[in-house]
This record gives structure tokens, sequence and C-alpha cells, in this order.
């Protein structure tokens, strides 16, 4: 059972401006009616330009959470696309390898990068949710899809089984105070994709936001990213990604097919598709582009016999089931499960 949460802003600091006060105060609210208490943690709330120029207060959060003993979970605020300048701070001198623990850490999109440098240093962390993408949703409730794994993690401190959700919600354009207790828009869903490949496959489950990704082999976001997350080894060896799953899913920034294509060819020359057991790939939000996905993701992987399970409940497309990392899965298209 979880009894505290260590609340951290590594990417954006959006948490901390007056425009999302309503959201805030609602997350904090719902966490305590789980019987959690929450750590804010001191710099994620002192506003966007702020943080963004000062990227080691975020990583002194991070390390304060690690070190706080009576934090048992630490939860991303939310994304955004700078958390590898986080890296010099964390990494040298091995400030963060002394910092941490086995401690409950999830987070989703730019937060990628903080999984990948976690699993460079033995921790297994829980990839799929944030606090304000999910603990503050403005419906009067949490999705029930998200809280189900939400309740899950903060119960067990794990995630036993992921299935499909029977709905997805497009995203809202409203987020003001005037749009609390309004309600989705939502569509059935059509449960798991198996693309190509045996139903059933097996590794521990590895990756995250594709465009994160990206910045591994790309520098025409950021001019230093490159340069950064190599200095550091963040993105395993390709003997790390022996027998793992690859997780895949794209932002908000729905990118094109081109973009989509774009971003999977690196992996590619990295070799990675050659080597990993399987691969399984968040639904696009909104799905735009849905099938011209579907076609890329086979094309570029080039190998017919390399399964992918497509449409996942997991990423940036609403509701979020949370996917744990480093650890063994099992998954079945025909059963439509993902066990751990």
């Amino acid at each position: 059972m979880i009894g505290k949460i260590g609340l951290v802003s590594l990417s954006s600091g959006i948490i901390g401006e007056e425009y999302v006060r309503h959201e805030v105060e609602l997350g904090l609210k719902r966490i305590k009616q789980f019987g959690v208490d929450v750590r804010i943690m001191p710099n994620a709330q002192k506003g966007m330009d702020y943080l963004k120029e000062h990227p080691e207060k975020r990583a002194d959060d991070l390390i304060e959470a690690f070190t706080d003993d009576s934090i048992d979970m630490i939860l991303c605020a939310i994304g955004g696309e700078d958390t590898y300048r986080l890296l010099p701070y964390l990494l040298e001198e091995d400030r963060l390898m002394r910092a941490v623990s086995q401690k409950v850490f999830l987070g989703f999109s730019d937060s990628t990068i903080n999984h990948l440098m976690l699993y460079k240093l033995g921790i297994k962390t829980f990839y799929g949710q944030s606090f304000l993408a999910d603990i503050c949703e403005l419906e009067p409730n949490m999705l029930e899809y998200t809280q189900h794994y939400f309740e899950e993690l903060i119960r067990t401190g794990a995630i036993s089984e992921i299935r499909p959700s029977e709905r997805w919600f497009e995203e809202r354009t409203d987020y003001s105070e005037a749009a609390l207790g309004t309600p989705r828009k939502k569509h059935t869903d059509r449960g798991f994709e198996l693309l190509q490949g045996p139903s059933r496959f097996s590794g521990a489950i590895l990756g995250g936001c594709l465009e994160s990704l990206f910045y591994f082999f790309d520098n025409k976001r950021y001019a230093d990213s490159v340069e950064v997350c190599n200095r550091y080894h963040i993105f395993p060896s390709l003997e790390e990604w022996k027998g793992k799953i690859l997780l895949l899913e794209t932002s908000e920034e729905k990118p094109t097919p081109e973009e989509f294509e774009k971003m999977l060819l690196p992996l590619k020359e990295y070799g990675i598709f050659d080597v990993i057991s399987g691969m399984i790939v968040g639904k696009p939000m909104d799905e735009s582009y849905y099938e011209e996905y579907k076609r890329l993701l086979v094309d570029v992987v080039g190998d017919r016999t390399l399964p992918i399970l497509y449409n996942v409940n997991v990423g940036h497309s609403t509701p979020r089931c949370i996917v744990p990392l480093g650890v063994h899965a099992e998954v079945d298209a025909e059963e439509q499960v993902i066990k751990f």
C-alpha cells in the first residue's frame, strides 16, 4: 500500500500556473480520497518559466523524493519536452545512483527519458499515467479504466495484467474551470490488434514515447539532446534490447505518417527490430492516422515474423493503463491480455 506520493515536475512546470489551479486542487483531493498523502516537492509548483530555466531544481526534487524515506511513490506531474536537460545534474558524480532505491515511479511522455535513466540504475518503473493528465481528469470522477490501474498500483505496488478498454475518449479542447464536471466524447474501442507474428510472445517491456526516443537520434528540436543522452549512455545497448518487448506510443503532436516513419527508421537502423521479441504499440490520440501507422509499422520493421500488438491503451490516448517496465510480460493477443 502506497502511503505517500512525492509529486515532481521533471519536464513542464505547468502545475505551478494559475490557470490549472482548479485541476491541481481536484487531483490532490482525489489522491487523498484514496487514503494517500501527497508531498509536492519544493520546486514542482514554481511555474513553467522558472523550471525551464532551472533544470537543476527539477533534478533536486527527484533526488529529494528518492531520499525522503516517507515517500513510497514518485508521480510525474506531466510530460513536456526537455527532461534530458536534468541528466548532468542527476548522473554526474553518481548523484542519483547514490540516492535511488526501489520506489514506485510513474510517468509517461517526456518521462520516457527518466524511465530509461532509472532502468540504467536498476530501478523498475511504471509507464502510462501522470498527475495532471489522469488524476486531475475534469469529469466528475477519474475515468474508470484509468482509475482501475492507478488504484491497483497504489494498493499493491504492482500491475498484474492489462486488458483492453471497452471505449476510448476524444481529447479535450477546453481545460478551463468552466469544463469541470463535463464529460468527454466517447467511442467504442476495438481491442488489441495483432498486426503480424505469433499471437503469443513474451519478454520484459522497455520503451515509451516515440518522439522522446527520437531525441536520442535527432537534435533538430534541441541542439544538444543527442550529445547529452549519449554522454550518459541512457539508450540501452543492442545487447540490453535482446529479448525485450519494445513499447512505442505517439504524443499529442499527432505525427504525420511521414514523421512517424522518420522516427521509426533510426530504431530500425540501430538494429532493435532484429533483437527484440515483439512490440506493443499504443493507440494514437483521437485515432489520428490509425490505419497509416499500422501499415508503416509493418513496412518499416520489415520482418513479418516479429509480433506487433497494436491499439494498446497506453500513452497519450485516453483512457490509460499502466505498464510495468523491466518486468517479464506474457502477451496473448487471442485472449486479449498482457500478464506480468
